[in-house]
């Protein structure tokens, strides 16, 4: 996978985990919407991103700990770290 040499967390990246639905699943569990979509690289959850009012994706990255995203909207390929705040293209 390409990614950025400084950080460790993309680097790690070798197989990607694909929106399976094109839904953040818990703005769908509270009726709310969402702006732009990212699938966790660790678990593969599809949540909203920082543009969101809810903000899911980023919290999910806090609260678990896991590190990488990458962009669940359609032609997009870029994956993104929270720790190291490092975008990479893949």
């Amino acid at each position: 996978m390409a990614g950025d040499d400084t950080c460790p967390h993309i680097k790690s990246i070798h197989h990607l985990k694909h929106a399976k639905r094109g839904e953040c699943e818990e703005c769908m569990k509270s009726g709310d919407t969402w702006v732009h979509l990212r699938t966790c690289q660790s678990c593969g959850v599809t949540l909203c991103c920082d543009s969101s009012p809810n903000r899911h994706a980023s919290r999910h990255a806090t609260v678990s700990g896991h590190p990488v995203v990458i962009s669940a909207e359609p032609g997009a390929r870029w994956m993104y770290c929270f720790p190291d705040d490092v975008m990479a293209e893949y």
